[in-house]
């Protein structure tokens, strides 16, 4: 788990379960599918069914439990999801909490969402160039390893934000 902007936090699922469920004082948005979505919601199947209004994000005291997987494809990266992160972290960050961003590895997701957030409500990154922020984040978080649809969908997400598309 790294503090990667002041009260900010990316990790993995062990980290959370580890480090911060016992703690009080934490926000926390879990960026995985698997195990969080499927306990808050209790299905068993492949998925929840697309018409359940917790079908994408599931909010909880403190928490924010997404419906969000590693897809190679970033058109399933729903921008909804990201939103409500970003929303999410902002809230917290000024209400003094500290905020873990996890998914399984801490890997992919987590850190991708929080470097969306760092570009678009600090001045940490540079908004003009996506390739320079990917450095200067991953200099950051160094384990950042962004699948193939997540990397996409940062990446387009990035370029709408600065004009670059």
């Amino acid at each position: 788990m790294l503090e990667v902007h002041p009260n900010l936090f990316v990790g993995s699922q062990a980290d959370y379960e580890s480090h911060v469920l016992f703690f009080s004082g934490w926000a926390v948005i879990h960026a995985c599918k698997e195990p969080y979505h499927r306990q808050a919601l209790g299905y068993s199947g492949r998925a929840v069914s697309k018409t359940h209004p917790e079908y994408l994000i599931a909010r909880r005291p403190n928490r924010l439990i997404l419906n969000l997987i590693d897809a190679d494809d970033p058109t399933y990266i729903p921008g909804e999801i990201i939103d409500a992160s970003l929303a999410f972290i902002h809230e917290n960050l000024a209400s003094d909490r500290h905020v873990l961003v996890h998914c399984n590895q801490g890997l992919s997701r987590s850190p991708a969402i929080a470097m969306l957030y760092m570009g678009n409500y600090t001045n940490r990154l540079p908004m003009a160039s996506f390739d320079e922020a990917f450095r200067q984040f991953c200099q950051i978080y160094p384990p950042f390893a962004p699948k193939g649809g997540v990397y996409g969908y940062l990446r387009n997400r990035w370029k709408l934000w600065s004009g670059e598309a």
